[in-house]
């Protein structure tokens, strides 16, 4: 087996995890909480149940339900471009990021094919502040985005470094 069909193969676990965790957290919160109803754990986090038919920060929110089937078609064409790029191969925080982002994009893709919306329940808040409630699947994302950059800066900084490597011979 080539490579990088070993490499697709060796991230796909996290892929799997992500969606795994984002599925089991989502089906406790929705078996113990009603809409709305809120459990402080710190003074700064809480669990709410809360739904987005949305997207990030419930963009589209209050459209008529056809941003159901268009972020759904999304998030999967997202994950398969994602995966195509996974099987190339890459540094470990690519594969990292790639293989997070897939797991979130597909968490996320479950819960719009089967509810029509997002089941978020993580909030962070302070004083009258509060964040947008968010989910594990979300959190996967924004981590395997936040890989990539982390990727980016060090191939920048690998290739800058060769560069002037090059120009002192």
């Amino acid at each position: 087996m080539p490579e990088a069909a070993l490499c697709w193969w060796r991230w796909l676990w996290l892929s799997a995890a992500v969606v795994a965790l984002d599925q089991l957290t989502k089906v406790i919160v929705l078996a113990t909480f009603t809409r709305g109803e809120m459990l402080p754990l710190l003074p700064v986090f809480s669990l709410v149940l809360t739904f987005n038919p949305g997207a990030a920060f419930s963009f589209l929110a209050q459209e008529t339900g056809w941003q159901r089937w268009f972020f759904l078609g999304l998030a999967l064409g997202a994950a398969v471009l994602l995966s195509f790029m996974l099987r190339r191969g890459g540094s470990a925080w690519s594969n990292v990021g790639l293989a997070l982002i897939i797991g979130g994009a597909i968490g996320n893709a479950i819960d719009r094919a089967w509810l029509g919306e997002v089941v978020d329940f993580l909030l962070v808040h302070y004083g009258g502040w509060y964040f947008p409630a968010f989910n594990v699947a979300d959190s996967a994302i924004t981590l395997g985005a936040g890989a990539l950059i982390v990727d980016s800066i060090l191939q920048h900084r690998a290739a800058a470094a060769e560069s002037a490597a090059a120009q002192r011979k």
